[in-house]
């Protein structure tokens, strides 16, 4: 559970870090600002499938502002921090039985979709950084490593 807890930690680490380079930038970046919005997106319907609710109605790709940037990460923090600090060890294997975007079900364990929550936002964290670096942006240092020190 501590590496689940620290990985959390992490994801909202690195959300508040590319939202405040978001924020700061000059000239809005719509590819930029819709990837961003994408992971936001991901974790609340993720969320929302370990909590056993229907997602079908949950954007997941979505144009929407850098304000509802902040709300939906603010949000979304504090629905994993509340999930997490009642699970348990044994609840990371309890099987979630949920349907994706396409109506097609799927059964993965809390501990895989965590996971994976985790290791989607990276990615397109670092597509994100890619997109700042060919707009002579700073890319941001997200780096689990970094967020430890």
């Amino acid at each position: 559970m501590e590496t689940i807890r620290n990985m959390y930690e992490h994801l909202n680490w690195s959300n508040q870090r590319i939202l405040e380079t978001l924020q700061n930038m000059d000239v809005e970046n719509k590819q930029v600002n819709n990837l961003f919005s994408h992971i936001l997106f991901a974790e609340q319907v993720w969320f929302t499938r370990l909590k056993g609710s229907d997602t079908s109605e949950l954007p997941i790709w979505a144009e929407v502002s850098l304000e509802t940037c902040v709300a939906l990460a603010n949000q979304n923090n504090q629905h994993f921090k509340e999930f997490l600090s009642g699970l348990t060890n044994h609840a990371l294997e309890q099987i979630v039985s949920y349907r994706n975007s396409k109506g097609i079900e799927f059964n993965n364990s809390v501990r895989d979709i965590l996971t994976h929550v985790t290791i989607h936002g990276q990615y397109h964290r670092g597509q994100i950084n890619l997109l700042l670096r060919a707009n002579e942006t700073e890319p941001v240092n997200v780096d689990f490593i970094t967020f430890r020190r």
